[in-house]
């Protein structure tokens, strides 16, 4: 979990993280500070070193634009990485406790961590515990056994914390694709490298990327006990129904799909499949068409947990106020697909 915070601070070019943490990159042996302005990395040629004399006792040397030897870390930003550290550690410790042991009062602490992060100390330590029930469902653990060594003390409290964050419920997500057969197929797009896969049943995937290799590795993560093979013949008219939904020669695409995901995730795409291309609604129109106006935070996540781009077309919700919030496939891509649908 750390050391994704840290990767989203140097996508964000968070200067609040800077002192805090090096990074260093593998393809030029360069290291930086979180804020610096050079081309963002990929993510696999990433290191993260808590200090730059650590990063060059690694044989990486400072980059010369943006000095990171020269950064004091900010007290406040040092505080919430200790706290995350200790909520990393801890299988459970209360908001009063954790405060405690940094010096801080409860209130303090929430505001500051929430402001850096992103999120309350409770919801990093949920997530922190998904995080954990997922590798032990990947060492072969039962659903049982996996439950009780994330730190979940009931059944009830995994469902309720779970199942959306996974797109699915927890069974479903143990079998990660037992007995299934699933055919792929990655291609070029005017937006990158494009992944389509699908079972007997329908389309499972179809997702972008910079590098093939990137997009079979998360497809082989998704499924990862699924009988997965190359076949392009098996795909060629998905693939053409797609491409030509993507330069807008065909504005309808209405393909079968093969999705495995929760109730509630199900009617917040349904409702997406119902966006007329080249139109957009808020986060908030969805959450009113599901009947539950309240719910926006939680189409928003339905909608970063979608699998098949374009077919369900998650891009064509933006925030109330236009902007154009998130994409699970960058939001550089978002803004060209409207642009496309807009044209």
């Amino acid at each position: 979990m750390e050391k994704e915070i840290f990767w989203k601070a140097v996508q964000n070019n968070d200067a609040r993280f800077n002192g805090a943490f090096v990074y260093g990159v593998d393809s030029t042996r360069i290291y930086c500070k979180p804020s610096c302005s050079s081309r963002l990395p990929k993510r696999e040629n990433v290191k993260f070193f808590n200090s730059f004399e650590v990063a060059e006792n690694k044989g990486f040397r400072a980059c010369l634009r943006c000095k990171p030897q020269s950064e004091t870390a900010n007290p406040q930003t040092e505080i919430v990485i200790r706290a995350c550290e200790i909520l990393e550690t801890e299988e459970q410790i209360s908001l009063e406790d954790l405060s405690a042991e940094l010096n801080l009062s409860a209130a303090h602490l929430q505001k500051i961590f929430k402001e850096i992060i992103g999120v309350s100390p409770k919801k990093f330590a949920e997530l922190k515990r998904l995080e954990k029930f997922k590798t032990e469902i990947k060492k072969g653990n039962d659903v049982t056994n996996a439950m009780y060594e994330a730190g979940f003390n009931s059944s009830s409290r995994l469902y309720e914390n779970v199942a959306e964050k996974l797109g699915m419920t927890p069974k479903v997500y143990a079998k990660k694709g037992k007995n299934m057969t699933i055919n792929y197929t990655i291609t070029n797009c005017d937006l990158g490298k494009l992944l389509v896969a699908r079972t007997a049943k329908g389309v499972c995937a179809v997702t972008f990327g910079d590098d093939e290799n990137t997009l079979k590795e998360n497809l082989f993560s998704e499924y990862e006990r699924a009988e997965i093979a190359e076949n392009k013949a098996n795909l060629k008219d998905y693939v053409k129904a797609i491409l030509a939904n993507l330069e807008g020669t065909n504005k309808t695409l209405d393909l079968p799909l093969d999705l495995q995901a929760t109730a509630f995730q199900m009617r917040v795409w349904n409702e997406l499949r119902k966006i007329p291309y080249g139109e957009t609604v808020s986060y908030s129109d969805i959450a009113e068409k599901i009947g539950n106006k309240n719910s926006v935070r939680a189409v928003a996540t339905a909608c970063a947990s979608n699998r098949v781009a374009l077919v369900i077309p998650c891009h064509r919700v933006i925030g109330k106020s236009g902007d154009l919030s998130g994409y699970r496939w960058g939001i550089e891509r978002k803004a060209k697909l409207l642009q496309k649908e807009s044209d």
